[in-house]
């Protein structure tokens, strides 16, 4: 299975090309800014570097949130036209399942691993999830969420788990945290593309006839559509 996968939901460009697990062109570029005119060139070039045209491909692969607005927006906008050009499925893949599964089972050493990311406001986007050892696969163990800080540990109930993402050094920074019972992984606070392609490969072809990935908004964007229109409206 031939797999382009991308994200620029939060603060990276990241792109990977595939072949079932196989990674055979990558790129990863930190910027708070910038995604759409840095995407499509990036992924000209993976593809190139890959040997594949579009047409090559079995399947697309995108983050859908939790992130910024306007960096899903242009993630699953370019998602949606190379899909319906190329005539190939695209499946959507949140952050905070990209976050954990970037977490190695052997570090896990069978606790939870909690994924984070910074939603401003004083809130973090969280989820908690079990690191399978077979293959790349993550089992939610609670639903997304963005909860304010102080309270975010509380609400899910969990004796000890691992840490990753942005909102892992805000955690740790309330009065209550105890170091004892969540440790913290230096990886990287932002969803790589690889990590996609081990989900996507995971998760196999969607049927036919589901609908196009969208937006996982876990509350309404800061952003507003021309005129203060509430784009999570309707």
């Amino acid at each position: 299975m031939k797999i382009l996968a991308f994200d620029t939901a939060l603060n990276a460009c990241s792109v990977a090309v595939a072949d079932g697990t196989t990674i055979l062109a990558r790129s990863h570029e930190k910027r708070r800014r910038g995604h759409a005119e840095a995407l499509m060139p990036m992924i000209e070039a993976q593809l190139q570097e890959a040997g594949f045209g579009y047409g090559d491909l079995d399947l697309i692969a995108v983050t859908v949130g939790p992130g910024t607005f306007t960096g899903l927006r242009i993630g699953l906008a370019a998602a949606r036209g190379i899909g319906v050009a190329a005539k190939k499925p695209v499946i959507g893949i949140t952050t905070l399942e990209a976050l954990a599964a970037a977490v190695p089972f052997p570090a896990t050493n069978g606790l939870p691993v909690i994924a984070t990311a910074d939603a401003r406001r004083g809130e973090v986007y969280i989820q908690a999830f079990k690191r399978l050892e077979l293959g790349e696969i993550i089992s939610p163990l609670s639903a997304p969420a963005a909860i304010r800080t102080e309270q975010a540990l509380a609400t899910l109930h969990t004796e000890q788990a691992i840490l990753v993402g942005s909102g892992a050094p805000l955690l740790e920074s309330i009065p209550n945290f105890d170091s004892g019972k969540y440790s913290i992984l230096d990886l990287s606070d932002d969803p790589d593309a690889v990590q996609l392609i081990h989900l996507a490969v995971a998760r196999g072809l969607p049927a036919d006839g589901l609908p196009a990935p969208a937006p996982l908004y876990l509350r309404a964007p800061d952003a507003k559509l021309p005129g203060g229109i509430d784009p999570t409206a309707g």
